[in-house]
Formats: C-alpha cells, sequence, structure tokens
C-alpha cells in the first residue's frame, strides 16, 4: 500500500490527471449539461462549424428513417468515395469508408467488396442505435472521405490518421497525432490498437509515441519513426482547435482534426471526455498546464480582458512549447 501511494504522489508531482480529477475539476466544472448535444452529436457540431464558418468534411446527406434508406442513391449521386457514420457514435464503431467502385459494388478503404444492399443494411444498424451512445436511435451521415495528406503514408497504416487538441476556455493545452495501425484496422482510435504521438505545441513536431500503453519510437507497420515528423500548417491547427471554445460553448474539450491534401485542416469531431493517454504520448502530464491556463484566466478577468484565438495560441505556444520556434 505504502508503495502505491509513494507512486501517485510521484505521478501527482508530474501534474499526471486522472479520470477522477479530470471528471472532478474540468468536465463538470467547465462543460454545461445543456450543452453536451451540441459535441455529441456529429451533425449539430458539423452545422455550427459551418455556421461559423469553420472547415469541416463536406456533408453529403443525412439519413434520419428507415424509408429515407431509399434516398441513398440521390444522396451519393456519382460519387465513387464517401463516408458513412452514426452521427452519435464513439470509438470510431459504425464507421463505413468507400474507397471506389467496382463492377456495381462498392471497395472499401480496407479492400473489402460490399454490395449496395450491405451499406443499406449498415445504415439501418445505425439508425436502430447500435453504435450510439447509451443505444439511442440514431442518424446515419453521408460525408466527404478524407484524403490523408503524403506526410503521413510513411507513418501511417491505411484509414486517416488524426490531431487530438485538448482545449481549456479556448487555451490549447496539449496535442496528439493518432496513427491508424494494422491492429486497429486502419482506425485512428488508440484503445483499438492505434498509436498515439506527442506533439509539440510550438511547432508541430511530433514526439515520441505511445502503442498499448508502452513507449515506441518507430511505427509497427511501417517500421518507420514517428517522432521528428514536421505537421504542416500547425498554427492553422492550434488556432483552430482554440475556435472550438466559441463554436461550442463548452470549456473542457478534445477537438479531433484530420489534414486533408486538398481541403488542408479540417475538423472532425468535438469531445467533451477525452481521454488521458495524451499524457503518456507527450511524456507530461495534464494537470500542470490547466492550472497555468486557469492563473491566466484569473489575471484576465482581474484586468477586465479576454484573448482572441490566436493570442491564446500564442500564450500557451511560449509557455507550454518544448522546443523553440526557428524564426523563418
Amino acid at each position: 500500500m505504502f508503495g502505491f501511494w509513494k507512486t501517485w504522489k510521484a505521478l501527482e508531482a508530474r501534474g499526471i490527471m486522472g479520470i477522477n480529477r479530470r471528471n472532478a475539476d474540468y468536465v463538470l466544472k467547465y462543460n454545461k449539461r445543456s450543452l453536451y448535444p451540441i459535441v455529441d452529436d456529429k451533425i449539430i457540431t458539423k452545422e455550427r462549424a459551418i455556421a461559423a464558418g469553420i472547415h469541416v468534411p463536406q456533408m453529403y446527406g443525412i439519413i434520419s428513417t428507415e424509408k429515407e434508406i431509399d434516398k441513398l442513391d440521390e444522396i451519393i449521386g456519382g460519387r465513387s468515395d464517401f463516408v458513412i457514420k452514426p452521427a452519435q457514435g464513439a470509438g470510431g464503431d459504425g464507421i463505413l469508408v468507400v474507397a471506389d467502385r467496382f463492377e456495381g459494388r462498392y471497395r472499401t478503404v480496407s479492400g473489402k467488396i460490399i454490395s449496395h444492399e450491405e451499406i443499406e443494411h449498415q445504415i439501418s444498424s445505425i439508425l436502430t442505435g447500435l453504435y450510439s451512445l447509451g443505444g439511442h436511435r440514431d442518424r446515419a451521415l453521408i460525408e466527404y472521405r478524407v484524403v490523408p495528406d503524403q506526410i503521413f503514408k510513411s507513418i501511417s497504416y491505411e484509414g486517416v490518421p488524426d490531431i487530438r487538441i485538448i482545449v481549456l476556455m479556448g487555451y490549447p493545452v496539449m496535442a496528439m497525432l493518432r496513427l491508424p495501425t494494422r491492429q486497429s484496422g486502419g482506425k485512428a482510435n488508440l484503445h483499438q490498437g492505434a498509436i498515439g504521438v506527442g506533439v509539440d505545441l510550438a511547432t508541430g513536431l511530433t514526439l515520441r509515441g505511445t502503442w498499448l500503453n508502452n513507449i515506441i519510437t518507430k511505427h509497427p507497420d511501417t517500421t518507420n519513426a514517428v517522432d521528428g515528423v514536421q505537421l504542416p500548417n500547425w498554427d492553422g491547427f492550434m488556432t483552430l482547435a482554440a475556435s472550438c471554445y466559441e463554436l461550442c460553448g463548452l470549456g473542457y474539450i478534445g477537438v479531433d482534426m484530420v489534414l486533408d491534401q486538398e481541403k488542408g485542416p479540417l475538423i472532425l469531431e468535438l469531445n467533451a471526455r477525452p481521454g488521458l493517454n495524451i499524457q503518456i504520448a507527450n511524456d507530461c502530464g495534464l494537470t500542470l498546464r490547466t492550472h497555468a491556463v486557469e492563473a491566466r484566466l484569473e489575471e484576465l478577468k482581474a484586468a477586465g480582458v479576454t484573448e482572441t484565438p490566436q493570442e491564446r495560441v500564442k500564450f500557451v505556444q511560449e509557455m507550454f512549447g518544448h522546443i523553440p520556434q526557428v524564426e523563418g
């Protein structure tokens, strides 16, 4: 028992945030329950982002009832690739990614050939709530298929890598790149076997990685190094994440973004209960950073000042950046 207590005190000294602290001090304190639907429903998130001028994958259509499944051909039109996902899904479950058409059928991103009827069956399963939070009836969203930037080709296996940034009251406090693996089935989900790679807030350079809760330096499928990769348009990602506070009103969120090879940074979804593995990937605790942001907020409140997303980004980059930015 003494050994456990000693270990826990050491973790606390490093600012490691546990799930109880996350829930009590941040999720419950900063996230109003009435605002949860904005982030728990991907369609609502997308509609609000579009209205705010924030870039998201284009929405082709929504199917809300079994009868509306007949509209699938009309929604897809002549497109050869698209994504179907549950509006209230979690963990990547229920998502179908179609990459091409083949002899009257469809080819998924993993190479599997499926029929139109199988797609309709998948949509029907989504509507019944099979993949939704709490098992409630859901809606199916059909949208643009993101094509990952070429920068990820050597350090990712199939699927779409994404970037998770945790944001407190509009201040990005920690970032992680999530890379699909063969084990994760091409999904950027850590619980299913994807890799989490820390990202320096100041520069967008990747740090070390965590895979199945182990520290790694190379991707298990490509064997290429995951650290030292420069993510393009990093300030754009940071500003996009900071702006999501105004978008949803929730004070403690995880912002998930992707880098499309043509459209650049896009918001994928928001999460009101972001996981804590990001601390392993960054070899750094969240609590020290969140306390620094809360102290900053107190100073600004006393001075009667608020900061823009760009000013908030500049503050955290100067405060939390591992590596000094290089002057151009």
